[in-house]
């Protein structure tokens, strides 16, 4: 598969982004906030990851046989090992993020031990219950997408400009052919899908970030997360929400800093 990743050649071990899973994200907007510094102490890689951006078809993803999260989250740690294989790329640390890149991260993990040095993941990683509804899709318009965009972070207020350019970007993307169907499917529960990762098997180093007024994934999450795993640690971040990495930006970096470079 081609990667088609961005790559930022910056100094330190490669440090792969795995963006989240809303509706239209892609890898770019995803880390725009962080990505300047994180490419500042890391050789970054952040691909689009499959059923998102420029893989909303592509691959595994093609023939629209891929049902449930579970399933989209191996998936995607295949995708990873690809990209890995393709920049020559041993060894890595990953930042994934919720449901999407959290969740790609625990499978890459539990499928390739040896290919993942430290992790950070955040907001929970996907390991909460599926949301009740369906975002933005039932209703796909730009009021819809900036409503959506508004619930990761703490206060929209501090954010106004941000989420009205981003909810434009995230629209557009949301509404190319395949985007919905993909996105319908990675929330639907699979009768015959592959079982969750087991969590318990996983002897990485974690740390889970999660925003102290996150109203997309409680705390909880986070919490049952790293008592599961071997080598777990949480940090929530007071005053952000979901999205930790646009509403404390410096606070951020530092923690992923400090924690893949122990």
């Amino acid at each position: 598969m081609n990667s088609n990743a961005d790559f930022d050649a910056g100094p330190g071990t490669a440090l792969i982004l795995l963006h989240g899973g809303g509706p239209g994200v892609d890898a770019r907007s995803n880390w725009a906030t962080v990505r300047s510094r994180l490419s500042a102490a890391f050789h970054c890689v952040a691909p689009d990851l499959l059923g998102f951006g420029t893989h909303i078809s592509a691959g595994e993803a093609a023939d629209g046989r891929i049902q449930g999260p579970h399933a989209w989250a191996r998936a995607r740690a295949r995708q990873i090992l690809s990209v890995l294989d393709d920049h020559e790329l041993e060894r890595v640390h990953v930042l994934g993020n919720s449901a999407a890149g959290g969740a790609a991260a625990l499978a890459l993990m539990a499928e390739a031990p040896e290919r993942v040095d430290r992790a950070v993941l955040m907001g929970g990683a996907g390991t909460g219950p599926l949301p009740r509804a369906i975002p933005f899709y039932d209703r796909p318009t730009r009021e819809s997408m900036r409503a959506t965009l508004s619930r990761l972070v703490a206060d929209e207020e501090d954010h106004r400009d941000h989420l009205d350019d981003l909810s434009l970007l995230r629209l557009e993307q949301a509404l190319r052919p395949g985007a919905e169907e993909a996105f319908r499917s990675m929330f639907t529960e699979a009768a015959e899908g592959p079982p969750p990762v087991d969590l318990t098997t996983i002897r990485t180093p974690v740390l889970a970030l999660h925003g102290e007024l996150d109203r997309v994934s409680p705390v909880a999450v986070s919490e049952r997360l790293v008592e599961a795993l071997p080598s777990g640690r949480l940090k929530v971040v007071p005053g952000a929400g979901h999205w930790i990495h646009v509403d404390r930006p410096d606070e951020f970096c530092t923690l992923v800093g400090e924690f893949l470079n122990a």
